[in-house]
């Protein structure tokens, strides 16, 4: 530990959507020194004026907070212990870049997000400041100041571990922190579990989102939960090419099987049985639906991207990112008659093989 443990750590959470919101609501119901700071700020506004409330599966929760618009972060004089980034992977530069400033010297940033962002929060505050995270809660946010979590503590689960290997011995007083919000482990291979998380995102959150579909209905859709899941296993050879090894996440049972395709299997079961409730939206339909851009390039374009540079190819990523990117750009809609292309291209690949 490196703060006054009588005081405790000064903890910020740049990134107070959905998924940041709600655990750092159970920080400050804890007794900790938290700040919120987001970009949205009818957001930061609501909180001042009402609290952060969050709506769990059979309780309500609110906690008065202190928050920050990004734009006072220049303003911060007393610099952060901990600092949790729960941004879009996409804005994890910048993000990292503005809490720099504001970083004890001994401080640490865990980035709770999708794809392999511990390498670019690495490069900005040095790897003996970063941790690597990987997060499976769902939850969604539609108005300022109110979000709604839909796993409670017993149902939340987070990784932890250090980029640096001098570090790892300061990972458990901030899982010590993260045990206010759930289930965490600290992990000695980081990476591999961000892997094998990358895997199942790419198999469930663009897919999904492409056809308009909660992600229950979606893999319940004819043909589409083979679609996911060759997306899986594309991006499991692509963790496997990058040297990850095959790891349990999300609390299962140590890996039993030495066949990559069937722990894809697992792991995305695991996600629709434990994770997901019936009218759970992805966080990129999410996005889209808000008229935002998703993690496109960030999930399945990485796929496509580690895979190409060892000289391999991933065709149903490819068709993925294509589709993705066509929606973004406003050159098609995401709607379930989206399956039908997807489901060709499956065939297709599946006939090639």
């Amino acid at each position: 530990m490196s703060w006054d443990e009588n005081a405790g750590p000064r903890i910020a959470f740049l990134g107070t959507g959905a998924q940041g919101a709600s655990i750092a609501a159970d920080f400050a119901l804890a007794g900790l020194d938290i700040t919120f700071i987001d970009q949205w700020p009818d957001h930061i506004e609501a909180i001042r004026k009402n609290g952060i409330t969050v709506n769990l599966p059979t309780r309500q929760i609110n906690a008065k907070v202190n928050a920050l618009h990004l734009c006072q972060v220049a303003e911060v004089k007393v610099p952060f212990d901990v600092v949790f980034i729960v941004v879009k992977a996409y804005d994890t530069r910048w993000a990292a870049e503005m809490i720099k400033p504001v970083l004890a010297s001994n401080g640490l940033v865990v980035g709770l997000q999708n794809g392999m962002t511990h390498e670019d929060i690495a490069e900005i505050v040095g790897r003996e400041r970063t941790i690597g995270a990987v997060i499976e809660i769902a939850s969604n946010m539609w108005q300022p100041g109110i979000t709604n979590r839909q796993n409670d503590h017993d149902e939340s689960w987070f990784a932890l571990g250090a980029i640096a290997p001098q570090t790892q011995p300061r990972v458990e007083s901030v899982a010590k922190l993260l045990r206010n919000s759930g289930r965490v482990v600290v992990m000695d291979d980081i990476r591999s579990a961000k892997w094998m998380k990358l895997v199942v995102n790419a198999a469930e959150l663009i897919p999904s989102a492409i056809v308009n579909l909660p992600l229950n209905d979606a893999a319940r859709f004819p043909g589409m939960l083979e679609v996911m899941r060759l997306a899986g296993y594309e991006a499991m050879q692509a963790a496997l090419a990058d040297g990850a090894k095959i790891i349990p996440i999300i609390g299962m049972p140590p890996v039993t099987t030495n066949h990559p395709e069937r722990y894809v299997d697992q792991i995305f079961d695991e996600v629709l049985k434990t994770f997901s409730r019936p009218d759970t939206l992805v966080t990129s339909l999410q996005d889209w639906r808000k008229g935002r851009r998703a993690e496109v390039q960030e999930v399945n374009g990485w796929v496509v991207d580690v895979l190409r540079s060892h000289g391999r190819s991933s065709p149903m990523n490819e068709i993925v990112v294509k589709m993705g990117l066509e929606i973004e750009k406003g050159n098609r809609a995401f709607e379930v008659g989206n399956a039908n292309e997807l489901i060709a291209a499956y065939m297709k690949i599946n006939a090639q093989s």
